[in-house]
């Protein structure tokens, strides 16, 4: 058998937090144009987070 490494998908505090951020600004004009501007950060905050969270935003873990 092979000894051969698993391949994880990125994961990383950065993304998450990064995500965040731009998920509440995008969810808030987003809210605001539907006529709940709370409800849409929230949603964003949540989803840009999760998105970003797997993706790596930037080259920051290269080596």
């Amino acid at each position: 058998m092979q000894n051969t490494p698993k391949r994880r998908p990125h994961r990383n505090r950065r993304g998450l937090f990064l995500g965040a951020v731009i998920g509440a600004v995008a969810g808030y004009f987003a809210g605001r144009a539907l006529g709940n501007p709370a409800m849409g950060i929230v949603l964003g905050m949540v989803a840009g987070s999760a998105l970003l969270y797997r993706v790596n935003p930037g080259p920051w873990n290269r080596p």
